[in-house]
């Protein structure tokens, strides 16, 4: 109901400094946009892991764009991510993984296959949204763009700490294009701090076929998961008056892209999970399918045969890992019950930062944004 106070977190979490991905030590983050296009509606969005994470992937939607999936599953044997690539352009945009790889090799970042002295091959999986009917379809990323937005991530580590890189958020990168169903998407984070000071972090890409508004109420869906006022920085309601609610309607049934909707066929939200708690690969795997019921809690309905929903977890190495030649040794893992919470945490930041990413957003491209919604 309009006014509630958002709850409290079940296990007592509050937001890291910069609420987002760079909260988890040894990660960063950078954008760009495509250069090809008019309008430009396409990009790239880089989450860095230069020392390495353990790295794992849950796929849920019917209709996924993804590469390099295979290798994080838990049975195979590579251990090491160095970036995740997640990216506008349909099937097309994974071109953008290889500039990510080009850019890593260039700074001397990868697995050493024939020893310390020989090649090494950067590992960057990549996901990709269904972006082509917004805007002008031949705006597609390509190696450059994801060169661009690697360097963007890497040079704000360098020049600025962590809590100075946060603010990117919305029509950004790869959720230049995005639409949350009948509404303007974009890219969205949120972390959780939960005892004895471990943090759960997410970033994701919003551009669902589901719906993010309660078309009973004009709520988004999300929106009780805030963290204290976490959402009052956008000073927008997080309720849409009777008129912004017919006109989001009228879109799309129940405001979803499903008919008559702007939009139909493939959508996707592509997202990164991390934490610095040192789970196992089995246990990111984990982290990364509770990511999923937060976007099912946020976005409904989820999953869908349209949909391409994906989550990649990531766990920075640490000197205490025993890494050598960038991939870390056997890890213990955490208890059942530490990663119980760090599920539950995976869930509720997955969903906050479909907020975020919908708060943010702006019009563009004939989609409104939720600013625009909630002054009718």
């Amino acid at each position: 109901m309009a006014g509630a106070e958002p709850s409290g977190d079940l296990f007592g979490a509050v937001p890291g400094p910069d609420n987002g991905l760079t909260d988890v030590p040894g990660l960063s983050v950078g954008h760009a946009s495509a250069t090809t296009g008019d309008p430009v509606s396409s990009g790239v969005t880089v989450i860095a892991c230069p020392a390495g994470a353990v790295g794992a992937v849950d796929v849920r939607g019917g209709g996924p764009g993804t590469r390099e999936t295979d290798l994080l599953k838990p049975s195979n044997s590579v251990q090491t991510v160095h970036a995740v690539a997640l990216c506008g352009g349909s099937a097309y945009g994974l071109d953008a993984a290889g500039g990510v790889m080009a850019g890593l090799e260039a700074r001397g970042i990868g697995l050493p296959v024939l020893g310390e002295d020989g090649p090494i091959v950067p590992i960057v999986p990549a996901a990709v949204i269904f972006d082509l009917p917004v805007g002008d379809p031949a705006s597609r990323p390509d190696a450059a763009t994801g060169r661009a937005a690697l360097d963007a991530a890497l040079d704000a580590a360098l020049d600025m700490p962590a809590a100075q890189q946060s603010g990117r958020a919305g029509t950004v990168g790869a959720g230049t294009g995005a639409s949350a169903g009948a509404l303007k998407g974009g890219f969205g984070e949120a972390s959780a701090v939960v005892a004895p000071g471990r943090t759960v972090a997410v970033g994701l890409v919003v551009n669902a076929a589901g719906s993010v508004v309660d078309p009973a109420t004009g709520e988004l869906w999300g929106r009780r998961s805030g963290l204290g006022d976490e959402f009052d920085r956008y000073g927008v309601p997080e309720q849409a008056p009777a008129a912004g609610l017919s006109a989001l309607l009228s879109r799309g049934l129940g405001g979803t892209k499903i008919p008559p909707g702007p939009a139909t066929g493939l959508n996707t939200t592509i997202g990164v999970v991390a934490t610095d708690a040192p789970v196992t690969k089995a246990q990111a795997e984990r982290l990364a399918m509770a990511a999923h019921d937060g976007l099912a809690r946020a976005v409904r309905p989820a999953h869908l045969p349209m949909d391409g929903d994906t989550f990649f977890a990531l766990s920075p190495v640490t000197p205490d890992d025993g890494a050598g030649g960038g991939a870390p040794l056997p890890r213990a893992g955490v208890s059942d019950a530490e990663l119980a919470v760090l599920s539950a945490e995976a869930a509720t930041c997955a969903e906050r930062a479909v907020v975020h990413a919908v708060l943010a957003a702006d019009s563009a491209f004939g989609v409104p944004s939720w600013r625009e919604t909630v002054a009718r």
